[in-house]
């Protein structure tokens, strides 16, 4: 079968490299009870791999012809379910049945959206495994007083634990991307109703915070939180956001809910 001709509208770069597919196939370590989600398959360099040592895989690609050619392409018509849809617009537990691991090679344009989709259905998932663009895993993993710290870094520590496992060069890939790529490792937290209850008010500080970085947080919070709530939450309220914790954020959080504000002003 001709090798499928990548399509820059939707982000194509496909991974050829044998000795980068064998290091990541023994990072997610499939076995043969797995029921795994495959986000953008491509040509099935991975795919493959995972339905060979027995792992049933639903794979969900936008790009219809490399959808359609799928089955023929792999076999396996027993394990093998092919969807083409953009994986936005999919219903992950109602595909999943039950728990999944989920492995992609997410599109570099909109990965960060994925993500967040994927945050979603976090209770149905077991594991992730991500190949993205070495910029952006650099920015989830990173540490307060980084440069590369933010939004997404507060987010998904929220969500998972991570673990950067490898860099993969350009080479890799058929067109090489102008970037380095490296390889993700997510778990998703086990988190309580209540800590999940407060999730709308923790992603409203953190936006806001990070929306002006270079100012403190009792001016980037002002409307949401005063100084003296900040400072109630033991915080500094001249502290920038790129100072604070997953666990600080939280604590700013907690003063926003409802039933918070009630009792302050109760």
């Amino acid at each position: 079968m001709k090798p499928h001709r990548p399509r820059k509208r939707f982000g194509q770069h496909f991974l050829h490299d044998a000795g980068i597919i064998a290091r990541l196939v023994s990072a997610i370590r499939p076995g043969d009870a797995d029921l795994i989600i495959e986000i953008g398959p491509g040509e099935g360099v991975l795919t493959g791999p995972l339905l060979e040592v027995g792992a049933r895989v639903t794979a969900i690609e936008l790009d219809r012809d490399l959808a359609a050619a799928l089955p023929e392409r792999l076999g396996f018509p027993e394990r093998l379910e092919v969807i083409q849809a953009d994986v936005l617009e999919v219903d992950l537990a109602a595909v999943a049945g039950g728990r999944v691991r989920v492995v992609g090679n997410l599109p570099y344009n909109i990965s960060t959206p994925i993500m967040f989709h994927l945050f979603k259905w976090r209770d149905v998932i077991t594991d992730m495994h991500f190949m993205l663009q070495k910029e952006v895993v650099d920015r989830m993993v990173a540490e307060p007083g980084s440069k590369q710290y933010g939004r997404l870094s507060v987010m998904a520590a929220f969500h998972c634990r991570m673990e950067r496992l490898f860099t993969v060069p350009p080479g890799a890939f058929r067109p090489p991307p102008k970037v380095d790529s490296a390889i993700i490792r997510m778990i998703p937290r086990e988190l309580d109703e209540e800590t999940l209850s407060g999730l709308p008010q923790l992603e409203e500080v953190v936006r806001r915070a990070f929306g002006q970085r270079r100012k403190t947080l009792r001016n980037a919070l002002k409307g949401v939180l005063d100084e003296k709530q900040i400072d109630a939450a033991g915080i500094d309220p001249k502290a920038r956001a790129e100072t604070l914790s997953l666990d600080q954020f939280m604590a700013l959080a907690e003063k926003c809910r409802p039933e918070r504000i009630n009792e302050r002003t109760n």
